[in-house]
């Protein structure tokens, strides 16, 4: 390879070289290839891709022909690495935001993982009943708990919450009948989705009902006299990722469930009742009380403030949950038995509460105290050194849910004087990558979303890149 080169550079004494001899200096893919420990497809699409940077670097006069040769091997390196390593990795969350839908949501508690752990090391009795040998259904391994865990009499399970919300309104109204909505509920639940489109693909009609700040019970009771047999169902959305304040009046649930049509409660992110001793759960409304004031069916996400894995539980009287486990959209949106396995194992910690807040990770992250956060914000800062100091600052629960919410506590930002970008970039590309934010131009690194454990790995992590950006 360095023969090649040293002959496509011949030119005058002190000459510079000029664009073709610079892209001369180049190898050919095969024999930057060859010097790659790695099959020969990756090792060909690895020197391809670092030959075209190089090529790039090259015509831009942004790199130096000097040290080629070592520069390219490196890039070529970088490449395989990327293109043999997996996808979907681990990443450390020191945004601060509990529920990071970009970092996959709810990191699952140890329990949970163990239970994936043995659903993927062969077959398992996901439908199928032990005792007769009979085909059984995959919804009976989470029912029992999450009827005992909320005081529904029938739940099942899909894949995930907006599925649930489909599901629910096809199965209740579904072509030719209506869907009574408040207007200040046609909310948009993340990622372009909306309320009426997600009614639309039910089939049935939206009817929209009172304005978007006011809606009281007898405009519902106006829509259904309106059309008498014609509505299938109520539903009622949960203002998960905002707030209205001010001149503002929802009808109550419990009214609603007093009309008459059957009603849908999407409650949005899951919250358990028996774990409402956490203080900032307080404001959401939890799915016990959703049953209690006698909804058909309560849908909710299980990767939210329930803490498990993406999934969309669905609650409430058999017949209710009998019609949408009948629905032919239930085998699409059905849920798999990894997921199911996360859940149940997530859900089996609720029975004890305060098993629950310690070792369902969202749970504890919204109940940590000061002098725990405080510990771990010292064990980073020290780690960096002058350049990093402890200040106050607020985190946020994220994945749409309680969108007021502030959790304040220490955080680590980071002095250096590096730019801000960059150094967030610098950490992003470590092994693991470290997730951070900026905020008034310096990086930020926020305790609450790490373990104690974790907390060691951005230390380390954090005082190498700052050491690098110090050194140039």
């Amino acid at each position: 390879m360095g023969e090649r080169r040293e002959a496509g550079l011949k030119r005058g004494r002190g000459d510079p070289p000029g664009d073709a001899d610079r892209l001369r200096a180049l190898p050919a893919v095969h024999e930057l290839a060859a010097e790659l420990d790695a099959p020969h497809a990756v090792a060909v699409a690895a020197a391809r891709r670092a030959i075209a940077q190089a090529r790039a670097a090259l015509s831009a006069g942004e790199l130096p022909v000097d040290g080629l040769e070592q520069r390219l091997l490196r890039q070529a390196r970088a490449a395989l690495a990327e293109l043999t390593g997996p996808s979907l990795r681990r990443v450390l969350n020191a945004t601060g935001v509990i529920v990071h839908t970009n970092l996959g949501r709810a990191p699952l508690a140890a329990a949970a993982r163990e239970a994936v752990a043995r659903a993927a090391a062969g077959y398992s009795n996901l439908e199928l009943e032990l005792a007769g040998g009979a085909r059984g259904s995959r919804h009976r391994h989470v029912e029992r708990l999450l009827c005992e865990l909320t005081g529904a009499e029938a739940a099942m399970v899909v894949n995930n919450g907006a599925g649930a919300v489909l599901l629910a309104v096809a199965a209740l109204a579904g072509p030719g009948r209506g869907v009574v909505v408040s207007r200040g509920q046609l909310v948009e639940i993340g990622g372009g989705f909306r309320i009426p489109e997600v009614v639309a693909q039910s089939g049935s009609e939206l009817i929209e009902v009172g304005t978007t700040n006011r809606t009281r019970t007898r405009d519902f009771e106006r829509a259904l006299a309106a059309a008498p047999g014609e509505v299938g169902a109520i539903l009622r959305v949960h203002q998960s990722n905002f707030r209205t304040l001010g001149f503002v009046e929802q009808a109550p649930l419990a009214e609603l469930c007093g009309l008459g049509a059957a009603v849908i409660d999407d409650v949005g992110s899951g919250v358990l009742a028996n774990a409402s001793g956490i203080l900032a759960l307080g404001e959401e409304p939890s799915i016990k009380e959703s049953i209690r004031a006698g909804a058909a069916l309560v849908c909710c996400s299980g990767d939210k403030l329930l803490g498990g894995p993406q999934a969309g539980l669905l609650m409430g009287g058999a017949g209710a949950v009998g019609a949408a486990l009948e629905h032919p959209l239930a085998r699409a949106l059905r849920i798999d038995k990894l997921s199911l396995a996360a859940l149940e194992a997530t859900l089996r910690l609720y029975r004890e509460p305060a098993r629950a807040r310690e070792q369902i990770p969202v749970l504890a992250m919204l109940d940590a105290s000061d002098r725990v956060l405080s510990t771990r914000a010292e064990l980073i800062r020290a780690a960096i050194g002058p350049e990093a100091e402890l200040i106050r600052a607020t985190a946020k629960v994220g994945g749409g849910a309680l969108p007021l919410t502030e959790l304040e506590g220490p955080a680590v930002a980071l002095v250096s004087s590096a730019d801000p970008a960059a150094l967030a970039g610098a950490l992003r590309a470590g092994d693991p990558p470290v997730i951070a934010r900026i905020h008034d131009g310096r990086v930020l690194l926020d305790p609450r979303t790490l373990t104690d454990e974790e907390a060691q790995l951005v230390a380390a992590a954090a005082a190498r890149a700052v050491a690098d950006a110090r050194a140039g």
